[in-house]
Order: C-alpha cells, then sequence, then structure tokens
C-alpha cells in the first residue's frame, strides 16, 4: 500500500494493490480511497476510550450519589427525621385518646406490636414506619402492620411527658442499654442496625425533637424497669 498526499486540498488518500484481467492478461493496478476510510480504525480506538471515560463516570458517581453513598444517605437521612416527626404526631394523638399513654403490647418483643395499634386510628400513613434509607418492603397503608416488619425501634412504657427521653430511633444493634460513645449503628453497613448503611441513624424523643447521629451514641442509651426496649423484626 501507497499513500499520496495532496497538499493544496490537504487531503490524503490510500492506494490499495489490485488484479485486473485485461487484454493483455493479468495486470497490476491501484485503487485510490479517502483517507477518510483510514479514520474508521483511528476512531474505534477513540470509542473505546469514551466507553472507558463513561464508565469510570458512572462509577464514581454511583460512590457518591448512589444508595448507599454517604451523600445518599444524607438526603435519606433527612426524609427519615420527618417520618419519625410525623410519628410523633401519631403518637401525641395516641395519647390524648388513651389518657397519656402510649402503645403498649403485653408481651411484646418487636417493635411492631405495639407501634401498629397507631394504625389506622392515629394515623393511616403506614409508610410513615419504613425509612427511606432502609430497604424493607413497603407497607399497605390504613392496615395494620403487626404482622409485617417496619424499620423503627421503640422505647414501650414512656410517656411523652418524660422530658429529654429517647422515644424511637432507627434499628439498632441490638437491644443493650449503651454508654455514650458506645456502637449503636452499623459500622459496616451490614445488618442489622443499618437502615443508614454505615452512615449512623436518627433518634425521637418524647418532646418531638429529632437528632441525626453517626454510628456511635452521642449520650447514653439508658431506661428505666418499667420501659422494654423494642427493636424491629430481623
Amino acid at each position: 500500500m501507497i499513500r499520496s498526499a495532496n497538499e493544496g486540498a490537504r487531503s490524503e488518500t490510500i492506494g490499495i494493490k489490485s488484479h485486473c484481467h485485461c487484454a493483455s492478461g493479468w495486470q497490476n493496478s491501484w485503487v485510490t480511497y479517502p483517507a477518510a476510510s483510514r479514520s474508521v480504525f483511528k476512531a474505534g480506538f477513540s470509542l473505546i476510550e469514551m466507553l472507558i471515560t463513561l464508565a469510570l463516570i458512572l462509577i464514581m458517581a454511583t460512590m457518591m450519589y448512589g444508595f448507599g453513598s454517604k451523600n445518599e444517605q444524607k438526603r435519606r437521612k433527612e426524609a427519615c427525621e420527618k417520618n419519625l416527626q410525623n410519628i410523633y404526631l401519631a403518637l401525641d394523638i395516641y395519647a390524648k385518646d388513651n389518657a397519656g399513654a402510649l402503645p403498649m403490647a403485653t408481651n411484646a418483643t418487636t417493635s411492631e406490636a405495639p407501634l401498629s395499634q397507631l394504625v389506622p386510628h392515629s394515623t393511616v400513613a403506614s409508610e410513615l414506619f419504613i425509612c427511606p434509607g432502609s430497604k424493607d418492603s413497603a407497607l399497605p397503608n390504613g392496615e395494620s402492620f403487626a404482622e409485617r416488619r417496619i424499620s423503627y425501634a421503640y422505647f414501650m412504657g414512656r410517656h411523652l411527658a418524660d422530658a429529654g427521653a429517647i422515644l424511637m430511633s432507627d434499628r439498632q444493634i441490638d437491644t443493650q442499654p449503651k454508654p455514650a460513645g458506645a456502637l449503636v449503628f452499623s459500622a459496616d453497613g451490614k445488618p442489622p442496625a443499618n437502615n443508614h448503611s454505615k452512615f449512623g441513624g436518627v433518634f425521637l424523643f418524647t418532646d418531638g425533637r429529632t437528632e441525626t447521629t453517626g454510628t456511635n451514641a452521642p449520650f447514653a442509651i439508658e431506661w428505666p424497669t418499667n420501659v422494654t426496649f423494642l427493636n424491629p423484626k430481623k
């Protein structure tokens, strides 16, 4: 193959050797093609480079904004706070209808049993009980979820008058009391207590305020003997 250039037109051609049968027999000849044909090969490499670049961008975007990313879980923790604040309104309605008492369930071992009493009398919004950061299944609105699974833990036996006490939280690693600084939510994003992957959780207090924290408790998590701490089902 040979290449010739026309400097005036600044274009290139590619010569390809071919064979043709003439009156005098088989002869060799040259057929020229525009250099653009050759650019197909060059463009092929550029396409591969582009795909690699796009793949790297996608990976980085997933790491920064994917479901388990810190940025995404920050947004979902904000939505989780709103869930707990709305659940607090339902608890307040329940308390006013029951002489100040909050939901109780005899021999309850998980939070679903008492909290399911809020639906449908105090709220019909069952979706509030699923943390936006978790992968727990959605709940049908207006139906009891006693036999289903929710995302939140509950301190059964509390009253709204118990100043500054923890009332609910994201699922915790266990149901034991914890000193300040102890691990309370998943540190590696794995169950249990991974509503927000490895980025902490949210607490709801008896005065209606919420607080987001990291994986370790910034305060002691304790309760008196007349209160039972209940995690949701596993």
